[in-house]
């Protein structure tokens, strides 16, 4: 299995302690957006909900860093820039 390697840091207040597993961001409006291919409820990719569980909690946290910086640029109208 790929695993993808995400490159955008964590903040650097969080600690190891700080690092739970975080809930799955799924709030079940699971739908693909055909332009974006990001899914309409959690704007995650079908990689990284496909993986989700595979996950260590610092890449869940890297995926739900990635995902509020894209619904930022969604909704700011950049996300295609």
């Amino acid at each position: 299995m790929l695993r993808r390697t995400f490159s955008t840091p964590l903040p650097t207040a969080m600690t190891d302690a700080a690092l739970e597993d975080p809930p799955s961001p799924c709030i079940g409006v699971c739908q693909m957006h055909p332009e974006t291919l990001l899914c309409e409820g959690c704007y995650r990719t079908a990689e990284e909900i496909e993986h989700w569980w595979d996950y260590t909690p610092q890449e869940k946290h890297a995926v739900l860093a990635v995902t509020q910086e894209r619904l930022d640029k969604i909704i700011d109208g950049t996300y295609f820039d």
